[in-house]
């Protein structure tokens, strides 16, 4: 259905766009116009009526394309409900013309997805910018535009796909809860249905009618086209011409949807009973559409109210142990939209209890107005996380949908400038204005006699209110890179602190002055930390809960003051960190770091909310089908080490039975006998002072020892016989599926390659041949895949595939997956299979090297084992060199059909699936 993103666009976008400094002067093609310019955005329309949004960034050598389709579950009438998502997966099938998109997709090693909302349906490929990738991509949206098969014989195959997604969301309490609560409060309008719809709408869907719904929506004056990233202005205006200008306005007129939810008049209430561990409480408050001007005092209520530590459910709930956790979110939509609060309770915890205080928590903000600090502390929040998405272009290219369905995409500019206008006062009225009883969704209906209703206005004219807007200052462009292993080593910068950390620096000027840091220090060995496994992950969950000289909530000012993001953890021996923020701040970041790692005060009520929260996700892991199944398959794996290894799976009761021995005592002591670095690499990329950080990281770090020596821990590969097991659990809508061998094998042993080419083709895209089959062709899945894990230096490495079915269909995926692994064995991988498939891979590996992230990732990772970008340079070469006939042999040398284990986990009583 939907991607994991957010409703609010600004709990979605995180920083400044920058305007593009070289004016785009050109003869525009013909018939298009430019519309406006905003802080680097530039739109123009076709005579067919497309928008087009060109953001030019030549800082990262990639291009998205994304196309938004203003048409969403709010525009499906009763009895087609779950049409608009349907349609989103028909469209990565075939097209009139015979191509098939998804092997399209792949073989041009695109990033790629679509998502399905309330509002809007969108489509997105991210490649590398060349103008072969560019020209491509435009034509490929252009001919799904109009130009998809709709018909049974495709639609079969991906009924079962489509249902098995709904039944995913149907396994989980929270998201069925959220859905039932929904339903509840809005009597008439379709925000009150999921879009994924309902399942009799699903399953008797008509292809006349499906096929008319994408005649009368996939249409030019519909959608808005947006390209971002890397790409010659000129030449894509022009291949957009040529190919979305070819398709004609259509006669027909969209009529907009005209209901309107009536004002509530009492609240409501909802009950679910269903198998699960933990309990659940939802509150939902209707409020003005993401258009409105209140929108962004809205944004801050939330914040005051939902944010983690500062927020005051989380103080008035979790800090007193009354609850694991407290949220709550704003749904900026198209039509007024609503704040709900989501509050999860463990099993021994009190409903009734934190029922009250969340209600009253909320709706006393009218009674306990926001103070200016919990005010400025949200927006400090909010708009560091815009200014920092608003710098990755990938990113705006498609977040912008959501302001797009929400009446236009500059929306999301005007927005942020009225959040920095945001006061205490105008928190308060909005409060006033929604957060009252009879406007609420949660509780019993209560007869009143004097009922205080919420009007919740109509959405303004967006046209109008954006008439004459120009948006802001921009920020600083970053430069053209090359992420070819040969010319990132030739800019990295090595060498070593006092204590034996590595260090690798790759300064490049970057969009907004951004900045990666990644950093892993190690310690003791395994003697030393046989059964210390839960104390470990206890002080490294703690390291972020206080300094010595800074709360939690002190701790997240200064990130959001620094306008980064940080997070410092630790396991079992070693403790990790990573930041992201800007050049002038990462000094300041650096530091903070430091003193979290370096200084933890581990406070007391800090470890019993973490014990509680590590407890209940325990508990809730017990009733899902892919906790469970991925818990025996590892506990098997592991089948050869004692309980207190480091490489012991416990059972739940034992990973309870552990975490409730736990001390505060026990985790500072762990922390003085071991922390500090024995060994570690730290790698940065981005922009700063090079000169100025080896300084800064060498005081910060170089005389920091570990008491205890670090050893590498061994990952051996052992024999182990071959296991068959079914789990039951009851009343879960979807079965899990694991299928796991141990193989010897390393990462420098010469059939690394072709191994890690074969994971590929089997089950590592879209293009591979497990996906093709059970998703695609027999559309028993909505997830398949295969992973093959390979360590550096040791030889324990472990293949493993897994899919996600509805238990009906169990039997016929392990079926499946058992008969494509035969296939390769007998008939070996085809040579044409092997050199799309070779081109794909290569193609990804690009793309994830302009990823800074990523890239900073690969550098240090790279450092721990003494060896450089050539390495991979070296291993892309002997994958680009390889034959089919070494592939198949590899493939053979290192799978053993009769030793592969397999584990399924679902309710296959019910479903009739007999032993």
């Amino acid at each position: 259905m939907r991607s994991n993103v957010a409703n609010s666009r600004f709990a979605l976008l995180t920083a400044a766009l920058v305007f593009t400094t070289a004016a785009f002067s050109q003869t525009l093609p013909k018939g298009v116009q430019k519309v406006t310019a905003v802080e680097g955005i530039t739109e123009y329309t076709l005579p067919n009526g497309l928008h087009v949004l060109l953001f030019p960034d030549a800082s990262k050598p990639k291009v998205t394309v994304n196309v938004t389709y203003l048409v969403g579950s709010r525009h499906e009438g009763y009895g087609e409900t779950g049409m608009a998502h349907l349609l989103e997966h028909m469209l990565f099938k075939q097209t009139k013309s015979g191509r098939d998109v998804k092997k399209e997709l792949s073989g041009h090693g695109a990033q790629f997805n679509g998502s399905t909302d309330w509002d809007r349906t969108n489509y997105f490929e991210t490649v590398n910018a060349t103008d072969e990738n560019l020209k491509w991509a435009i034509l490929l949206e252009a001919e799904r535009m109009t130009g998809m098969r709709i018909e049974k014989a495709l639609l079969d195959t991906e009924m079962t796909v489509v249902r098995n997604e709904f039944e995913l969301g149907e396994s989980d309490p929270s998201r069925i809860l959220m859905q039932r609560v929904m339903e509840a409060a809005y009597t008439f309008h379709a925000y009150g249905r999921s879009p994924i719809g309902s399942r009799s709408d699903i399953e008797n869907v008509s292809i006349p009618h499906l096929d008319a719904f994408y005649q009368k929506h996939y249409q030019p004056d519909d959608a808005v086209l947006t390209v971002a990233g890397k790409f010659d202005e000129s030449k894509a205006l022009a291949w957009i011409a040529e190919s979305f200008g070819a398709i004609p306005r259509p006669t027909r007129k969209l009529e907009p949807t005209y209901t309107v939810e009536p004002t509530q008049d009492g609240e409501r209430s909802v009950t679910l009973r269903r198998v699960g561990e933990n309990q659940v409480f939802d509150v939902l408050y209707h409020v003005p559409s993401g258009s409105h001007p209140d929108s962004a005092a809205l944004e801050v209520l939330t914040s005051v109210l939902g944010d983690v530590p500062s927020g005051r459910l989380y103080k008035a709930l979790v800090d007193n142990k009354k609850a694991v956790s407290a949220s709550m979110f704003f749904a900026e939509q198209h039509d007024p939209g609503f704040l709900m609060g989501s509050i999860r309770l463990g099993a021994a915890q009190s409903m009734d209890e934190a029922r009250q205080i969340a209600l009253k928590t909320i709706e006393g903000l009218v009674a306990e107005p926001p103070s200016k600090e919990e005010v400025e502390r949200s927006k400090t929040r909010l708009l560091k996380n815009l200014e920092l998405t608003l710098t990755n272009s990938e990113e705006v290219g498609i977040f912008i949908s959501e302001a797009a369905a929400a009446g236009d995409w500059r929306l999301i500019f005007l927005g942020r400038d009225d959040l920095k206008k945001v006061t205490e006062q105008d928190v308060l009225r909005v409060a006033k204005a929604y957060l009252k009883e009879s406007n609420r969704t949660a509780g019993t209906f209560v007869p009143t006699k004097n009922p205080d209703r919420a009007e919740i206005p109509p959405p303004p004219d967006v046209t109008a209110m954006l008439k004459d807007y120009k948006g802001g200052a921009s920020v600083s462009q970053g430069e053209v890179f090359d992420p070819t292993p040969a010319n990132i080593e030739a800019r990295v910068v090595r060498s070593k602190l006092a204590n034996g950390t590595k260090v690798a620096l790759l300064q490049k000027q970057t969009r907004g002055g951004t900045v990666i840091v990644q950093m892993t220090l190690r310690f003791a060995d395994e003697k030393a930390l046989f059964g210390k496994s839960s104390v470990a992950q206890m002080a490294g969950s703690l390291l972020m809960r206080g300094t010595r000289n800074k709360s939690r909530q002190q701790i997240q000012d200064e990130i959001d003051r620094l306008k980064a993001h940080i997070s410092v953890s630790g396991s079992f021996n070693n403790a990790n960190a990573s930041i992201e923020t800007t050049e002038a701040n990462l000094p300041g970041a650096l530091r903070l770091v430091a003193e979290i790692l370096r200084e933890p005060a581990f406070p007391e009520n800090e470890f019993e909310q973490i014990r509680q929260q590590r407890i209940a996700a325990i508990e809730n892991s017990r009733t899902d089908p892919q906790a469970v199944a991925f818990n025996e398959m590892n506990r098997h794996l592991a089948s050869q080490y004692a309980r207190g290894d480091w490489r012991y799976v416990s059972t739940p009761d034992e990973a309870i039975e552990d975490l409730k021995k736990v001390t505060l005592a026990d985790v500072r002591s762990f922390y003085q006998q071991f922390y500090g670095i024995s060994e570690s690499e730290l790698a940065i990329s981005g922009q700063f002072d090079k000169a100025a950080v080896q300084k800064l990281v060498g005081e910060l770090f170089g005389e920091w020892k570990s008491p205890v020596a670090y050893k590498r821990p061994l990952t051996p590969y052992a024999k182990l016989p071959a296991l068959d097991r079914r789990l039951e659990t009851p009343d879960k809508q979807n079965a899990f599926f694991i299928a796991a061998l141990k193989t010897k094998l390393s990462d420098d042993d010469p059939d690394y390659p072709a191994m890690l080419l074969a994971d590929y083709m089997l089950g590592g895209s879209t293009a591979s041949r497990l996906f093709t089959r059970i998703r695609e062709k027999e559309g028993l899945g909505y997830t398949v895949q295969s992973q093959l894990s390979v360590p550096t230096k040791d030889d324990g490495a472990t293949f493993m595939g897994i899919a996600i079915s509805a238990p009906q269909n169990g039997p016929k995926v392990e079926a499946s997956f058992k008969d494509e692994l035969a296939h390769i064995v007998k008939d070996g991988f085809k040579a044409d299979e092997v050199a799309s498939s070779k081109k794909a891979w290569l193609e990804e590996e690009s793309v994830a090297r302009s990823q800074d992230g990523a890239l900073t990732r690969t550098l240090m990772f790279r450092d721990r084992f003494d060896r450089t970008l050539k390495w991979d340079e070296a291993l892309e070469a002997k994958v680009a060199a390889l034959t089919a006939d070494q592939v198949t042999e590899a493939f053979r040398r290192h799978v053993d059909l009769a030793a592969i284990s397999y584990v399924k986990a679902g309710d296959f009583k019910k479903a009739g699936v007999s032993q």
